[in-house]
Formats: C-alpha cells, sequence, structure tokens
C-alpha cells in the first residue's frame, strides 16, 4: 500500500510541476505581449504608472509561480516543504499586493494590517534562515 501512495504522490507532484511550468511559460509570454503592447501603443515608448503597476504585478506574480515551482521541485527530491521557500513566496505575494495596492482607496487600518504581515513574514524568515545556519555551522563543528 505504501509503495502505491508513493507512486500516486509522485504522479501527483509530477503532474503539478508540469502545469506549474505550462502557466509559467504561458504567463511569462503574456507578459511579454503586455510590455510590447503598451509601449506601441500611444504614447510610443512611454509607460505610465497604471501600465507599470500592472507590468510590476504581473512580472512578480510569474515570480510567485517560480517559486512555487522551486518548491514544488524541493517536495519531489526530499519529501520535505521548505518553510523559508514558502516564507519568500509569501513576502513576494505581498510585496506584490502593495505594488497593485492604490493606498488612496483604503483606510490606515488595512495598511497597518499589511505592514504587521510584511513585519512578521520577514521575522520568521530572519527566524528560519537563524535556525538553518546555526544547524549547519553546528554540523560542521562536530565534523572537525
Amino acid at each position: 500500500m505504501k509503495a502505491f501512495l508513493k507512486k500516486f504522490e509522485d504522479v501527483v507532484i509530477k503532474s503539478l510541476i508540469v502545469m506549474m511550468v505550462l502557466v509559467v511559460l504561458v504567463s511569462t509570454v503574456e507578459l511579454g505581449w503586455i510590455i510590447i503592447k503598451d509601449l506601441i501603443t500611444p504614447p510610443q515608448f512611454f509607460l505610465e504608472i497604471p501600465e507599470l503597476k500592472e507590468i510590476f504585478g504581473f512580472f512578480l506574480l510569474i515570480v510567485i509561480g517560480v517559486e512555487l515551482l522551486e518548491t514544488i521541485k524541493a517536495y519531489l527530491d526530499e519529501r520535505v516543504i521548505h518553510v523559508e521557500i514558502v516564507l519568500e513566496v509569501a513576502l513576494i505575494a505581498i510585496a506584490r499586493k502593495v505594488i497593485i495596492l492604490d493606498m488612496d482607496k483604503y483606510p490606515g487600518s488595512p495598511i497597518m494590517g499589511i505592514a504587521a504581515l510584511i513585519l512578521a513574514l520577514v521575522i520568521a524568515f530572519f527566524v528560519i534562515k537563524r535556525i538553518f545556519k546555526d544547524r549547519t555551522h553546528s554540523s560542521g563543528k562536530s565534523s572537525d
């Protein structure tokens, strides 16, 4: 039964990788099309702020897809979800939200909530990095 479940899990993960590759590829082509379209429409070779926000938001969305692909690959290889990568994806996602957010439309409390979320993610990221650094450093000392 365990062998069947492992094979099933492998098929699901490999399917997710293929689908994620397709999504990232199509999204990258679409981003290229958006940039070209924005550059050739009047005024030519000039991007306005809303267009830049759209492009940067789309760019970060693709980066999120690439990072998710990395997470899935790491899980396939090691059968472990790397918390560090998940936190990176969360930070990129919240950065994307901040970039595309129209700050004038929201009162202070949602903005403060986003700031608190960013702070919590950054703290978690550095704690995880520190723990990982300490583990590799201490295991390096024990082999001397």
